[in-house]
């Protein structure tokens, strides 16, 4: 077995080790591995649970690494859409198909193996108003990146964070904590992978016993059968074709602004809690520029979707951001994501391609 053989199947390993709902959702979270030539890393929309050595992008690192001088528009979607297509220049023929956003980022780490993951356990801390003190505190060797929007903006940054953290301590980060975002690991064998990743959750788990917050989502007891059947019928009468799927979640605290990018995606930025009316769907509609993925009720809570995937991805997502919303009061409360931010990862083309490949 040749040495890219065993780089494949070691990532495709770690990644269904760590493509469960404790790390990810949906198609969220990333994964890669490399040599001196090429990078190896997910596809786009596609899940870490359901990666395989086949459908790995390969692509070419001289190539790629054109990223890294060329000049950029200022605007926003033009430079998006030049980093896209130098992306795409760099995918090798062989493995065609659209590479992970943060193919660049994963690409600027030294180390064999890449792990990018959002664990509700992790995006507690890094979505919490003390985040960057309490990462310092809990994870001293760890390098923090202040929120930077996802894609190519966020490898330039940490490109340039990796070097100073380099010529400080002599060594690259093996654990970076992103705010509002989630968390990457680096290392050049699958047991340090893991090893990294046990000693954060470890950390974490001992910082949510001491505070004395519970670990999985508090649920209240679910309503009548009759109840969450009505409500159900009401949301669709309101909602229209776009409650072609509406799933029960039950009764939990929903997290009531955007957190991180993959909750934007498969749940949007805010719930609907208002009345169940078709004035009240439109009114949403138009204040918003979409319909709600969430609904808040006093029968629960309610995800609504063209699909049921996309109803339950929502719902999914829903119950994660619940569960940091619950966790983060370890460290001070919640912290929103911008306006600003929200609205560039709204209107970005790539989160766009990752709902078309829910349908």
């Amino acid at each position: 077995m040749n040495d890219s053989k065993v780089l494949l199947q070691t990532i495709v390993a770690l990644s269904h080790e760590f493509g469960t709902p404790d790390y990810i959702q949906g198609g969220g979270g990333n994964s890669s591995c490399k040599c001196a030539d090429t990078l190896w890393i997910k596809p786009s929309g596609t899940t870490l649970a359901g990666l395989t050595t086949a459908i790995l992008v390969a692509m070419d690192r001289a190539r790629l690494s054109r990223l890294y001088s060329v000049p950029t528009p200022p605007d926003a979607a033009a430079r998006e859409e030049l980093v896209k297509n130098m992306m795409a220049e760099a995918v090798k023929p062989e493995t065609p198909g659209r590479a992970s956003v943060e193919a660049p980022l994963h690409d600027s780490f030294s180390a064999a193996f890449v792990v990018h993951t959002h664990p509700p356990l992790v995006n507690a801390l890094t979505c919490s108003r003390e985040c960057s003190r309490q990462a310092a505190r809990l994870f001293p060797e760890a390098m923090w990146v202040p929120y930077v929007d996802p894609g190519y903006t966020l490898c330039m940054r940490v490109r340039g964070m990796i070097a100073e953290f380099r010529a400080r301590r002599g060594r690259e980060p093996d654990l970076i904590l992103l705010e509002n975002h989630g968390i990457f690991v680096a290392a050049d064998t699958a047991d340090d992978v893991r090893r990294i990743y046990a000693s954060v959750m470890d950390r974490l788990q001992a910082a949510y016993r001491t505070a004395g917050i519970p670990t999985a989502l508090r649920m209240g007891a679910p309503a009548p059968a009759a109840e969450v059947s009505r409500t159900e019928a009401l949301i669709r009468r309101a909602f229209g074709e776009d409650a072609a799927a509406v799933v029960c979640g039950g009764i939990f605290a929903v997290a009531e602004g955007p957190l991180t990018p993959d909750h934007l995606v498969y749940s949007k930025a805010y719930p609907f809690g208002g009345p169940l009316t078709e004035n009240a769907a439109a009114e949403f509609k138009a204040l918003r520029g979409y319909a709600p993925r969430v609904i808040l009720t006093e029968a629960g809570v309610f995800a609504i979707g063209p699909s049921e995937k996309t109803a339950t991805l929502a719902m999914d997502l829903a119950q994660d951001g619940a569960l940091v919303f619950q966790l983060s009061e370890a460290f001070g409360g919640i912290q929103y994501l911008g306006d600003e931010a929200r609205s560039f990862i709204e209107n970005w083309e790539v989160e766009a391609y990752r709902m078309k490949q829910l349908k």
